[in-house]
């Protein structure tokens, strides 16, 4: 029996947009809020990854300071 992780009911594949503090240059970074405990974050150049998973609270910590 082939047994398959499961994050959660709501999780789906990342739906990315592009971050309001990017420049619009081409050099943005992209977002994904849709998962229930992670944010993930790329580069849109580079869109088959690496991607960076940080936890909720990091990211809004995070957020709050580059503010």
């Amino acid at each position: 029996m082939k047994h398959e992780a499961h994050i959660g009911p709501s999780w789906t594949e990342p739906q990315w947009r592009t971050s309001s503090y990017s420049g619009g240059q081409g050099d943005c970074v992209e977002v994904a809020d849709n998962h229930p405990r992670l944010i993930h974050v790329r580069d849109s150049k580079r869109p088959a990854g690496p991607v960076i998973r940080v936890g909720r609270t990091a990211w809004s910590a995070f957020v709050t300071y580059v503010r």
